[in-house]
């Protein structure tokens, strides 16, 4: 077969398409290395010394981009999509998605990480489904929804965080005569890209009983201990049996970390930056197989100190303002909004939040990460700016 006749079955089948050029380290151009080429693609074989830079390069180059939501403008759409999309069975969930601007429109804030505005109406139920997909809610303001997950009334309100290992049947409702809006995060993309997500319907409509309004779920009464496990429980779960982490316990150890730094006694993880990990407590571990949630407090014009991570994160603001400096963007954030940090791109947060601004009088971010799936695969790597760590 001809050279010609190559590149024509090529261009006709062939999705791959390799192009010789003069470069260091690279073969020197040839006819012969034309052909050579020609016969890669035509039985689908791509050499690595020319993908080398794309595939092995010297460190993380996420597709993701640095990017900023703002609350006030979510919020304005979620509610008017809640005057005109339906919340039932096919659209399953009034959800949407960021979508981070250099991933091909997919509704993926990063690579790894779904994060959506959710939104229901004075009584509406959401109906119950399950899927493998690991998810979680994040309440920045408002209450009054219950989330119902294997027919546990849990109640969402301002602060609260409430994980939900997959493959849980969960539905919620609105209690209330006003309507709430929260964050939704799941591993949809790295599910997505690994090919492993499963989906089922549950029950069209709740029962009465799961209406209910308790003050405590069932999961809390249960679990909601600090440094107690019920005996009686079985494990080991594929996450956390604690179905919610209540904002006036996370304050309280945020404050009582920067009181203690006030009294000269270590506790805050760099001055003026107090933090605190969602874990499960049977085991200690991360909330969630696959994402990590945390809760940061900076005091008023405190700077945190350059970090980059392997993988990505989200953050959302939950209380105060400040100046966010992500790669080469910067921007100032308020209550609600959202931010992306994609692998490996530094981040520092200073703090200009003030008692008219904030409850705590500093700015409070909810951050969720995949730390878990890089630490499972010893493929973390962290660095501080000015330090060896």
């Amino acid at each position: 077969m001809t050279q010609s006749s190559l590149a024509q079955d090529t261009a006709t089948g062939s999705p791959v398409r390799l192009q010789a050029v003069s470069a260091a380290g690279q073969p020197k151009v040839t006819p012969a290395l034309e052909e050579l080429y020609r016969g890669f693609e035509q039985e689908l074989l791509v050499p690595l010394w020319t993908e080398i830079g794309d595939l092995m390069p010297t460190h993380p180059r996420s597709r993701a981009v640095p990017h900023v939501w703002r609350w006030e403008q979510l919020r304005a759409l979620a509610a008017q999509a809640g005057e005109l999309v339906p919340v039932g069975r096919g659209g399953e969930r009034r959800a949407i998605a960021l979508a981070n601007p250099s991933l091909g429109g997919r509704p993926f804030a990063t690579p790894t990480l779904w994060a959506a505005i959710q939104y229901l109406m004075p009584g509406e139920d959401a109906p119950e489904h399950r899927h493998t997909q690991h998810a979680f809610r994040f309440v920045v303001e408002g209450e009054g929804v219950w989330t119902v997950v294997g027919g546990d009334p849990v109640a969402m309100r301002r602060g609260d965080f409430l994980p939900q290992a997959g493959w849980n049947m969960h539905a919620h409702h609105n209690a209330t005569t006003e309507p709430m809006a929260w964050i939704d995060g799941l591993d949809i993309p790295f599910q997505y890209a690994n090919e492993t997500q499963f989906f089922e319907f549950g029950r069209d409509e709740i029962s009465e009983a799961e209406h209910s309004t308790p003050d405590r779920s069932r999961a809390e009464r249960l679990w909601g201990h600090p440094g107690l496990r019920p005996v009686a429980a079985a494990g080991p779960n594929p996450g956390t049996p604690l179905l919610a982490y209540r904002w006036e316990h996370t304050d309280r150890a945020l404050g009582d970390q920067l009181a203690l730094e006030a009294e000269g006694f270590a506790g805050t993880v760099e001055p003026g930056h107090a933090a605190v990990r969602f874990t499960d407590p049977a085991t200690g571990a991360d909330v969630l197989p696959t994402i990590r949630a945390e809760m940061h407090r900076v005091v008023r014009d405190a700077e945190t100190a350059p970090v980059r991570e392997t993988g990505s994160s989200v953050y959302q603001v939950f209380d105060g303002s400040g100046t966010v400096t992500v790669g080469e963007k910067s921007w100032t954030v308020t209550r609600g909004d959202l931010f992306v940090v994609p692998s490996w791109q530094p981040l520092s947060v200073r703090s200009e939040a003030g008692t008219t601004d904030s409850d705590s009088g500093a700015l409070d971010l909810f951050r969720f990460s995949d730390s878990p799936i890089f630490e499972a695969l010893r493929l973390d790597r962290t660095h501080v700016e000015g330090t060896t760590r």
